[in-house]
């Protein structure tokens, strides 16, 4: 057995004398072929892996080992290497925390809370007991059990892709998710002090009181200093992110203040804060690209150099530990999902989907091992025992919930949300100042993203009184470039238009026919005078004389600040055939706002009941119907930051009257303080 292992170790030397250049003696330490070799592996080794129908993450780890100073040499986990990978561990918790819907729990409480105490409690009993009988000192096994219990959904894309994101199954498991991360998350703090010695009567004084005040503090504070950012700095993309950053870590560090693991400030920012950053916005592409491409796979990497595959060799135990963690873990959330299921009455495919998106292991599973590797409560058998149920876990998640997510029914398009519902693919919207159509854009680019369309920025000069300037045209190409770049960093597909015409509204109508758009959104100031009743302004000319739907907007706040989505609408409305657009326009961006949607009815007499129920809303959507004058209902129920959302009038044809309509213009001019969005649907041929 000594000499195999003379052997291997003579044969890992010489493979790394061979690939190693001659000028480097040991590891590389120049800074610009370190980071030249660590983003060669960021590129070569996802797309290796993910070629193989393998996990990215598996790739980068493996290279890390490869790479590191248990295997080739070529790099040293130096000062430089652990900090960028503490930074890819706060961004990883960042991220999942990112994630993590808080109205997923109120909407399936019950649910979530069932199947998130048990697939927590589960995996602790069953992976304590597992790891005590391996000979681990109790808070040892504790941690590795804590490991067992948190998840993370790495299969989550997967269920999108099969529609069945919006069912009850998925609902209940990301409402689970976040109640065992938490926990996992808060034993991992205590067996920390524990370990240390300092966990005692005064620590639970101190923690307990700290940690309520620190985590209403969090998720209360963050979005009332986000808003009030994004309020007054919204228009600098450059100043947006850096908040991001700081808020990151001004909170992971204030974590570490009263004494828990960064990582769960890290995990806390991130619900925090995307409240406020709507899910399909630039901003959020740009922080989910800067992770998922630059940081965290600096913390994968890192991960990968810790493992010693040498002791799978010397050490036949580090086999063992690693096949009784994956076994434990494997029976331990099969069992928390089987349960879960029997009592909720969801068939065999569902409980598979559950178990498929709550048994990989990644994000919390590396933070948490990482730490206690740190504080030495864990040897490196244990780490490479750890890795092997992430690489296992990895690669079982997504097919088993591939595998059952066929056999489950899909979501079930309701008539807001299905085919002819649809508001629109290629969305037109004018742009004239940068700093006051962003609004515009960032709702064009929500609504074309949601849609998988295309947006179309539009820019017109007017050439009815004379010759068109250099510095006009000029402008104009700055103007769509500009909307160009921005619609480039949310990953959605853009036809930027510049034409010349006789006036902007004959422009905007003749683009929408050219280029096949079926939705305008317009700007609006939020009132329009005599002169634009009766003669027309640009918005009146378009909603009269539009063949395809156009969307008003008058913003009085940055539209990431919304803090709630509020439709509006009276009985009459609910029976028309196009209402279906204005719901599916609400609930789009009350899920992509990350805002709360209200309804409000209002109504001739009491009791008389719509048809609301068939509509695709549920019970977890309030709705209230009043009696009365609606100007004076709708506008007394509105709060500062809201964003108001109204069909338009019945009759924009009747010179004389606002072609918006008498009713919004009326609650426009008495509530500035709120943002509102008025649809225009195109008049139905009669016969």
């Amino acid at each position: 057995m000594g000499n195999i292992l003379l052997n291997l170790e003579n044969w890992r030397r010489s493979l790394t004398e061979f690939l190693t250049p001659s000028v480097f003696s040991g590891p590389i330490t120049d800074p610009v072929p370190v980071f030249l070799t660590i983003m060669a592996i960021m590129l070569v080794a996802p797309l290796l892996f993910e070629r193989m129908k393998l996990p990215g993450i598996v790739g980068l780890i493996l290279a890390g080992v490869v790479v590191g100073p248990y295997g080739l040499g070529v790099l040293e986990r130096d000062s430089t290497i652990i900090l960028l990978g503490t930074v890819g561990l706060l961004f990883l918790m960042f991220m999942a925390g990112l994630e993590t819907s808080l109205d997923d729990l109120k909407y399936n409480a019950d649910k979530a809370a069932i199947f998130g105490i048990a697939t927590f409690a589960l995996p602790m009993v069953l992976g304590t007991a597992a790891m005590l009988l391996l000979g681990y000192s109790f808070l040892a096994a504790i941690l590795v059990a804590s490991c067992f219990a948190s998840h993370t959904l790495l299969a989550l894309p997967v269920v999108t892709k099969l529609g069945i994101m919006r069912t009850q199954v998925v609902t209940a498991t990301l409402g689970g998710t976040l109640i065992t991360n938490v926990l996992a998350l808060l034993v991992l703090a205590v067996v920390v002090k524990a370990h240390q010695g300092s966990l005692n009567l005064s620590f639970w004084l101190f923690l307990i009181p700290a940690l309520t005040i620190y985590t209403f503090a969090t998720l209360w504070g963050v979005p009332k200093i986000g808003r009030w950012f994004f309020r007054r700095f919204g228009h600098d993309e450059g100043a947006e992110f850096t908040f991001v950053l700081a808020t990151l870590f001004v909170v992971s560090y204030a974590a570490e203040l009263i004494d828990i693991e960064p990582i769960i400030g890290a995990f806390l920012a991130g619900i925090a804060i995307t409240q406020i950053i709507p899910q399909l916005s630039p901003l959020m592409n740009r922080i989910q690209f800067i992770g998922n491409t630059l940081f965290v796979p600096f913390f994968l990497i890192s991960v990968g150099m810790l493992i010693n595959p040498g002791i799978l060799v010397s050490e036949p135990r580090s086999l063992l530990v690693a096949a009784v963690m994956i076994l434990a873990e494997i029976v331990s959330k099969f069992a928390a999902a089987w349960g879960s299921g029997k009592i909720f009455g969801f068939k065999f495919p569902g409980v598979m989907v559950m178990f498929g998106l709550s048994v990989a292991q990644a994000a919390s599973t590396l933070a948490a091992i990482t730490v206690a590797y740190q504080i030495k409560l864990v040897d490196q058998v244990t780490v490479n025992g750890i890795i092997a149920m992430i690489l296992f876990t990895c690669i079982a998640s997504p097919w088993v919930t591939a595998r059952w997510g066929r056999d489950m029914k899909p979501e079930v398009a309701s008539p807001a949300s299905g085919g002819k519902q649809q508001l629109g693919d290629r969305i037109l919207v004018p742009v004239a100042n940068p700093n006051t159509e962003d609004n515009l854009l960032q709702l064009a680019l929500i609504l074309t993203k949601n849609a998988g369309g295309t947006l179309l920025p539009l820019h017109i000069l007017t050439d009815n009184l004379g010759p068109i300037s250099a510095n006009a045209k000029a402008q104009q190409i700055q103007l769509l470039a500009a909307a160009e770049t921005i619609a480039h960093a949310s990953v959605t597909s853009v036809e930027p238009i510049g034409r010349v015409d006789d006036s902007v509204d004959k422009g905007i109508l003749r683009a929408a026919q050219e280029r096949n758009a079926n939705l305008i959104i317009c700007g609006w100031k939020g009132y329009s005078n005599y002169r634009d009743n009766f003669f027309g302004g640009v918005i009146d000319n378009v909603v009269r004389r539009a063949t395809v739907s156009v969307l008003v907007a008058r913003f009085s706040h940055p539209i990431e600040n919304t803090k709630r989505v509020f439709l509006a609408f009276t009985e009459r409305e609910t029976l028309s055939s196009q209402f279906g657009q204005a719901e599916k326009l609400a609930r789009t961006l009350s899920v992509e706002l990350k805002a709360p949607l209200q309804l409000l009815q209002v109504t001739t007499t009491f009791g008389r009941s719509s048809n609301l129920e068939v509509s695709g809303f549920g019970p977890e959507v309030p709705i209230v119907r009043v009696q009365g004058n609606f100007v004076g209902k709708v506008s007394r129920m509105l709060e500062t930051d809201d964003l108001l959302i109204l069909t338009g009038g019945s009759h924009p044809d009747r010179f004389g009257l606002p072609a918006v309509g008498i009713a919004p213009e009326a609650i426009a001019r008495s509530r500035a303080d709120i943002s509102m969005l008025v649809i225009h649907f195109p008049r139905q041929p009669i016969g």
